[in-house]
């Protein structure tokens, strides 16, 4: 039986916030990631746990707990070893990203690929992937091993879109959000899924559950590309400013070149194309004075509202609340994003 509904209705400011009644959860997903390094070979073990640390937020392996919600303390362990499958999924994405971004740190530290050459970065990322396969393939229904494998599939497609239409205008508010679904909001839909079905919940909440994580993943990335412009490096934690000068049309580039006079929007597809310097400070002037911040956060809005339309006929499991906190997570941090941009 699932635990009740909570009735903490206090609203949270931050992700450790709703976090934090996860630590069990996450403490464990700790003790099974670093039981996993030994599974590597010698010579790329400390590459590899160099990757797997725990400074990051984590967000996709608390929507598997979250949405197999359990209660206070109970920690399912089948769900720690799928929070672990899909945290490396993205772990290898992420250290791709970072050498096609060429950004220098990631997490407050250097990126893999600084760390160990691009070469090794990129096969290191081939390595994280495979490993998540295994994982996956080890349960003992097929259900988990083919969903993950698609959805990592999706996701590499998302990123090779997005690698094609660099360096290019050629992309519309469509063509960015389809690439968003697919890098972001996949493993976001994936991860509650994942936590639902693997905690036993009716399919149609798995379901519902997971139209939330894709639209709370769309949302999300959304925030980041938001953050690339409005965030503070010591703040945000990463390199800033590298979707300009790595040539990606983001929202809050699209949303400025819809609105800038003739002259100025040819200037920044010059930048785009990496046909002369990318000036960040001209174009976040430029963003300040034209309310791109406002036009991008209610997109941002819009596409978390769709998502909890999806959990409003499911307010009586106890997952729900939970899950809907995230929501509101990501609406305080896009305000704590005004906040510090102003």
């Amino acid at each position: 039986m699932a635990a009740p509904v909570s009735t903490d209705r206090s609203p949270p400011r931050d992700f450790a916030t709703v976090f934090a009644r996860l630590r069990p959860h996450m403490a464990e997903l700790d003790v099974f990631l670093r039981s996993q390094i030994a599974a590597f070979e010698p010579e790329i073990r400390d590459m590899a746990d160099y990757c797997i640390d725990t400074s990051g937020k984590r967000i996709r392996p608390a929507l598997v707990f979250l949405s197999g919600w359990q209660g206070d303390g109970r920690v399912l362990p089948e769900l720690v070893r799928v929070a672990a499958v899909v945290e490396l999924v993205h772990l290898a994405t992420l250290v791709h990203d970072d050498i096609m971004d060429e950004s220098e740190l990631r997490r407050g530290r250097r990126t893999a690929a600084r760390a160990f050459g691009p070469e090794a970065a990129v096969l290191l990322g081939d390595a994280l992937f495979s490993h998540a396969l295994f994982l996956a393939a080890q349960f003992p229904t097929t259900s988990v091993c083919r969903l993950v494998a698609d959805s990592t599939r999706r996701v590499c497609a998302g990123e090779i879109i997005q690698t094609l239409r660099r360096r290019t205008d050629d992309i519309s508010d469509a063509d960015y959000r389809r690439i968003v679904d697919l890098k972001t909001a996949e493993l976001f839909r994936a991860s509650c899924a994942l936590g639902t079905e693997l905690a036993q919940f009716p399919p149609g909440y798995v379901e519902a559950a997971a139209i939330y994580g894709r639209q709370l993943g769309i949302a999300y990335q959304m925030y980041d590309d938001l953050a690339d412009f409005f965030g503070r490096e010591d703040r945000i934690g990463k390199t800033l400013g590298t979707d300009l000068i790595s040539g990606k049309l983001t929202l809050p580039l699209l949303r400025l070149r819809q609105v800038l006079p003739e002259a100025l929007a040819q200037e920044l597809l010059e930048e785009i194309r990496g046909q002369r310097p990318a000036r960040l400070a001209f174009w976040l002037e430029q963003m300040e004075g034209r309310g791109i911040f406002a036009a991008v956060a209610e997109v941002i809005f819009a596409e978390l509202e769709q998502g909890e339309a999806a959990l409003a006929a499911w307010s009586g499991l106890a997952p729900t609340p939970l899950l809907l906190q995230l929501g509101e997570v990501l609406r305080e941090q896009v305000a704590a994003l005004r906040s510090a941009a102003a």
